[in-house]
């Protein structure tokens, strides 16, 4: 979290910040008072997700980091699952994408079928044309598709990036071979549903999926240094319930200027 919070500072927590969890969680289960989210950019401490040799959440270790996801946000991420926050890469932004004369009433027809506003672009000629599609749009595309992608991208880095859904709680949430395993893991962990992934294919209750439930509210949780992968990244998603609270003042630190700051 450097330089937000340097090694050996202590910190005070508000454990009511997102309600206050009630201890002792092996004998009563997970309750809240008063139950808050958590904002975008909250210092969040947080009980260690991804523990599988202690039961008991409110045992496991304490963590500490960013919220950069909330429930139901869409974040982008590259292919280590780093979030890009630059507003031209914003889940909304529409990309141009060319595509053959040929296959204008099937495009026309496969928007429909996802719901997707038809945006035609001038500037086409004899063979092809121009269509503006978010990126979360055109994966939905890509997946519906009969045979081989043919939207062709005019932006060299338009498929750098990915979409990611952060589940809330009763959302459904698709499932693509990039995202698979992170999803197996919340849902084994967190959701208590047996799932595994066997030939490139995920199963939940035995059963092939192309999506799936959630029953928690979850986090996306980042380090300020992105080469420290101490974050989602490693441990997965962070359900509600790990929740401890925000942190809000530095008490103490080995620099004196710092004591009294308040944690934004």
């Amino acid at each position: 979290m450097e330089n937000t919070l340097y090694q050996g500072e202590r910190i005070l927590v508000n454990k009511w910040s997102y309600g206050l969890r009630l201890p002792f969680m092996q004998w009563w289960g997970y309750h809240r008072w008063r139950p808050r989210p958590a904002d975008k950019e909250d210092i969040v401490v947080f009980n260690n997700p991804g523990n599988l040799t202690v039961p008991v959440i409110d045992r496991r270790e304490v963590f500490i980091g960013r919220c950069t996801g909330t429930p139901g946000d869409t974040l982008l991420v590259d292919s280590f699952f780093t979030v890009v926050s630059s507003a031209s890469f914003a889940p909304d932004q529409k990309h141009l994408y060319t595509y053959p004369q040929t296959k204008k009433k099937l495009l026309d027809s496969l928007q429909t079928r996802l719901s997707i506003r038809s945006h035609d672009l001038p500037g086409a000629d004899s063979t092809r044309c121009v269509r503006s599609f978010s990126r979360y749009e055109y994966y939905l595309l890509e997946q519906t598709m009969p045979d081989s992608c043919w939207l062709t991208p005019l932006e060299a880095d338009s498929l750098s990036l990915k979409p990611f859904i952060v589940p809330r709680r009763g959302q459904t949430v698709p499932i693509y071979p990039w995202n698979q395993a992170l999803l197996c893991n919340t849902l084994v962990l967190h959701e208590h549903r047996r799932a595994e992934i066997k030939n490139d294919t995920l199963y939940i209750d035995g059963k092939p999926a192309r999506q799936c439930r959630f029953t928690k509210d979850y986090y996306w949780i980042t380090a300020n240094n992105a080469a420290n992968l101490s974050d989602s990244r490693l441990f997965g998603l962070v359900p509600e319930d790990h929740l401890i609270g925000r942190a809000a003042l530095i008490w103490f630190s080995a620099k004196r200027e710092r004591i009294g700051k308040k944690i934004y």
